[in-house]
């Protein structure tokens, strides 16, 4: 992890791609992150408070006795002897670092009833819904540290989704399964700032890892995720960032099972209500390896998405290298995106846009047999119609992808746009992609290409339909 930046040096000079077509920085990228501050220095150790480190006693309580006492005296240093600690969530305060050090396993209750339900917002919707294994929750100057392991042992919360979707899918109700399953995040840092993340090990998350929710001014530093650890957990996102501002992430590396380093901002009629983009985001110097997008925009993109630099980034047999997807009822606009300096080792798409995605899940109707007065709140709010229907159709605009070199790739483009969300001002600029097929584009406008070479397998060259000035 700590040659993760040398890594990338060598690949990009390797590979020539930072010499050509380099976009100027903007200035709000040196302005992410956490705001410099300082913890204090007095230690709090979770066992002079019970916490007893036989991977069997549940801790929660001694633990969160050791957060509370830090934060009460002005904050500092909470810490664990070597060992593992079993726990349900945790909250931790200003001015606390909550630090798992070396040779300490954070352990992860299996029950729900461990982690209590908050009002939150998930797959961007307002609901109730359990708390994370470790919370950040409306403070501010507080951390999560530590080279130890969260292993939020998410096995019995996957085989809960999976049987759920055995019973809801027959009834029509694959749109709301993900919802009722109510699976626990592993950290989550809402309407926060000034917050950091660093040196943290995560394994086995039972829903997303690290969600970053109505907060500001977040640093994510050097994290490692592995959710395919003993199993491939559904729905485990990397890090995602969800109508917040001012975010930082680096040096990571993420092997999950569904977007690796994803931005979100609301769904539908609720992330209209909301109307909280996610902006001011810089994504760099990281490794996603299996999952479904190196960088993901969407599928929530109610709220608009802008002003993302992501650079210096490579791919190991991931799902998609760039993947920015929304819904015809989502609404909201993703533009001002730079995406650069990127190697992809085996990837599904290279390019992936789709405006009208996975219909299954992104559409909701109410099957016959169910009265509408007597379903939850949730199942409401996403069976809301957003009126009048131009205010869901999604605009995906100004996107720039350069320096872009990927092989083993199945398609080089797959952006398929329809006449209400046309696909425009596009900028790609010196790639090279080795590609079974060099894939479509339909229904864009003003695309420019520049030193683009696709070598496709089956001697295929980019298929444009219902498109305005796009000359691949």
């Amino acid at each position: 992890m700590r040659r993760i930046h040398y890594i990338f040096l060598t690949v990009c000079l390797l590979s020539g791609l930072t010499a050509f077509a380099q976009p100027k920085t903007p200035e709000w990228v040196a302005k992410v992150g956490s705001r410099k501050f300082n913890f204090k220095k007095d230690i709090y150790s979770v066992n002079k408070f019970g916490a007893v480190n036989d991977g069997k006693t549940l801790n929660t309580t001694a633990i969160q006795k050791a957060i509370d006492a830090c934060a009460a005296k002005g904050g500092g240093v909470v810490s664990f002897e070597p060992g593992k600690y079993l726990t349900g969530s945790l909250f931790v305060k200003s001015g606390v670092n909550l630090t798992i050090g070396q040779g300490v396993e954070i352990l992860g209750s299996q029950d729900i009833k461990d982690y209590p339900e908050i009002d939150t917002r998930v797959a961007g919707i307002e609901m109730k819904w359990p708390a994370a294994l470790i919370n950040i929750l409306k403070q501010e100057k507080a951390g999560i540290s530590g080279t130890g392991l969260i292993n939020a042992q998410g096995k019995p919360f996957w085989d809960y989704y999976w049987n759920l979707r055995k019973e809801y899918d027959p009834k029509g109700l694959r749109w709301i399964v993900d919802y009722d399953a109510k699976r626990p995040r592993t950290i989550l840092i809402e309407s926060a700032k000034d917050v950091v993340l660093k040196e943290l090990n995560i394994q086995q998350a039972g829903f997303w890892t690290v969600q970053i929710l109505y907060a500001s001014y977040v640093t994510v530093d050097k994290i490692t995720i592995r959710n395919n650890v003993d199993g491939h957990g559904p729905s485990t996102d990397g890090i995602d960032i969800d109508s917040s501002s001012w975010i930082l992430v680096q040096n990571c590396d993420i092997d999950c099972n569904d977007d690796n380093f994803c931005l979100k901002a609301g769904r539908d009629w609720d992330g209209l209500r909301v109307n909280r983009p996610t902006e001011y985001v810089v994504v760099r110097n990281s490794v996603a390896r299996k999952g479904a997008g190196l960088l993901t925009l969407g599928s929530e993109t109610s709220g608009g998405i802008r002003h993302v630099w992501a650079t210096d980034l490579v791919g190991y047999g991931t799902g998609n290298s760039i993947n920015i997807k929304s819904a015809r009822t989502r609404g909201g606009t993703v533009e001002d995106v730079y995406f650069g300096n990127i190697t992809m080792h085996g990837v599904g798409n290279v390019v992936q846009i789709n405006p009208n995605w996975n219909p299954a899940y992104s559409y909701s109707t109410l099957p016959a047999g169910y009265n509408p007065d007597s379903i939850p709140s949730h199942w409401t709010k996403l069976l809301k119609h957003v009126e009048p229907e131009s205010k869901g159709i999604p605009h995906i605009q100004n996107i720039n992808i350069y320096n872009v070199k990927a092989t083993g790739a199945k398609k080089a483009v797959n952006a398929n746009g329809y006449s209400e969300s046309i696909l425009k001002n596009f900028n790609l600029s010196n790639i090279s992609v080795e590609t079974a097929n060099a894939g479509d584009i339909n229904f864009a406008q003003d695309w420019k290409f520049d030193n683009v070479v696709i070598k496709a397998a089956d001697g295929s060259k980019i298929k444009v339909e219902n498109s305005l000035n796009v000359k691949p």
